[in-house]
């Protein structure tokens, strides 16, 4: 089951431009400015800035799912036939993220909060 889409990640080159932009965008100051991610809150959803996405070889925004069972989540798109484009890594705090790319070269993130 999922809670739906929540966060939105886009890999970025340049986080100085993006995060200008973003800024310009949402009207607010980001809640999170490292070099490693810049995110931002606004109306219930989360916008981050990645500039290790290239590298990752993301090509655009990936929306991320958020959900209850990563793992179980994880397998059953591979089973689906998606290609694990990032496996399951803990981002900080207990909170997990995964991507994965469908047979049309989209990709769709997942994330797991840590329980309450």
């Amino acid at each position: 089951m999922t809670a739906g889409v929540k966060t939105i990640i886009y890999p970025v080159k340049d986080i100085e431009r993006a995060k200008a932009l973003f800024t310009a965008l949402l009207e607010t100051e980001p809640y999170a400015d490292e070099p490693y991610y810049v995110g931002f809150k606004d109306g219930g959803q989360d916008v981050g800035l990645d500039p290790s996405g290239p590298a990752k070889g993301l090509t655009g925004a990936v929306p991320y799912w958020h959900v209850d069972d990563i793992r179980g989540r994880l397998a059953a798109l591979v089973a689906a036939g998606a290609e694990v484009q990032q496996d399951v890594q803990d981002v900080g705090g207990g909170r997990l993220i995964a991507a994965v790319k469908d047979g049309q070269g989209n990709f769709v993130g997942l994330l797991q909060d840590p329980p309450a």
